[in-house]
């Protein structure tokens, strides 16, 4: 499966098969919480399809042959990149299809960009897992409602080399 996965950019035209991928990758999440009204379940095509316009988001989508198999989407601020609604389908999960769009991201991103954040459910353990084994680490907790989203954090670069080398040459 991992050599004829296919990661681009998602455009409006499979904007419906994206809505149904994230429906159907989201409903353990909801289940998980008990809380059918997560985000990504109530998100409309609509909304959908604005986001996927806006020039700071950049949802990328992994296809094996013809068929969208997962994505994720990438928020764009200043130095820094927060990713969110990672989804894989059900039947395609465990094959390493979100490792493969994590790792995908940095090629997407804007020169300058130095950190990535990615938000997830404070009990996701399997997500918490892949976000760790992928450098990221946690830096705080925060409550939405009946929700509790666990902030991790990544650092791209050597950024204390740099800042060591900024000063010597200061």
């Amino acid at each position: 499966m991992d050599d004829q996965l296919r990661i681009d950019v998602i455009e409006d035209a499979h904007a419906g098969e994206l809505l149904t991928v994230r429906r159907a990758a989201f409903v353990t999440e909801a289940q998980l919480y008990g809380d059918p009204h997560i985000p990504a379940l109530t998100q409309t095509l609509e909304e959908l399809r604005t986001d996927l316009a806006r020039p700071d988001v950049v949802t990328l989508g992994a296809w094996a042959g013809t068929r969208l198999v997962g994505s994720v989407r990438v928020g764009l601020e200043e130095d820094r990149a927060l990713l969110g609604r990672l989804a894989v389908v059900p039947d395609l999960q465990k094959r390493g299809i979100g490792t493969r769009l994590l790792m995908s991201v940095l090629a997407y991103l804007p020169e300058g960009t130095n950190e990535v954040w990615v938000f997830t459910g404070q009990d996701s353990k399997q997500n918490l897992s892949l976000y760790a084994q992928q450098g990221f680490e946690h830096q705080y907790d925060q409550n939405a409602g009946e929700l509790t989203y666990a902030y991790l954090r990544k650092i791209l670069g050597d950024v204390e080399d740099e800042e060591v080398a900024d000063d010597r040459t200061a």
